[in-house]
């Protein structure tokens, strides 16, 4: 990290550094925060936040296998397996077959799921289009890029092991 010196011989985070500390201080507060409106908002559909992240992954994308959903989410296999299993008890997704591989089937939406979607969708655009008019296309996009940086940032420590290979302390040594 960066760091700039006080006059009193200390040392501060760069304000860029302080300021993106910032962002990442607001994300889980704030993913916390949209999974509760959208919970609220699927009241009695018999949906969770979670099948809605689902159905929205395949709206915008189309079909895909469950290993590339979970990865397009950042998630395990096993919970959107379960929301897959779930959606398609509620008729909003089906399994196709998948050209590319025999024994990993394409999940899509139904008829009824691109409907249910759709609507949720439009009652969402009007909800931030009414909310957020202070925001112009320039902020947004500002905000996407700075995300989608963060999130390469985050991904590549996640990834990266913080033992050097050969160190004792190594897991693949053993």
């Amino acid at each position: 990290m960066s760091v700039v010196e006080t006059g009193g011989g200390g040392e501060r985070p760069a304000p860029t550094e302080e300021l993106l500390y910032d962002v990442i201080r607001r994300l889980w507060p704030l993913h916390r925060t949209i999974v509760r409106a959208v919970e609220r908002e699927l009241e009695g559909t018999g949906m969770t936040a979670g099948e809605h992240a689902l159905l929205d992954a395949l709206r915008s994308e189309g079909p895909r296998t469950v290993p590339q959903l979970a990865r397009t989410m950042g998630l395990d296999r096993q919970p959107v397996q379960r929301w897959v299993n779930h959606a398609a008890e509620l008729g909003l997704v089906v399994t196709a077959p998948n050209p590319a591989h025999r024994r990993s089937s394409l999940i899509e939406l139904t008829p009824e799921g691109g409907e249910v979607m759709r609507g949720i969708q439009e009652f969402e655009a009007a909800e931030l289009r009414r909310g957020l008019t202070d925001l112009s296309t320039g902020d947004v996009r500002t905000a996407l890029r700075v995300l989608d940086r963060l999130g390469e940032e985050f991904r590549r420590l996640a990834n990266d092991s913080r033992v050097a290979p050969g160190d004792p302390d190594s897991k693949d040594d053993q």
